[in-house]
């Protein structure tokens, strides 16, 4: 966990579908109770599947 947030997964930004495969991973993740979220990590190019606090425990 990094300031509060648990990544879940990581897609790169520069994938053909774009941020389509951590949207839809992280909508699986809600259909099973998570809240999560998918944020872009600049430094990293990719797209970060997260859950913030401790909503992942």
């Amino acid at each position: 966990m990094v300031n509060g947030r648990t990544v879940l997964e990581r897609f790169p930004a520069g994938g053909p579908r774009g941020s389509w495969p951590a949207e839809e991973f992280a909508h699986a993740r809600r259909m099973e109770g998570l809240a999560a979220e998918v944020v872009m990590d600049l430094a990293t190019d990719t797209f970060l599947v997260i859950v913030r606090g401790d909503a992942a425990d």
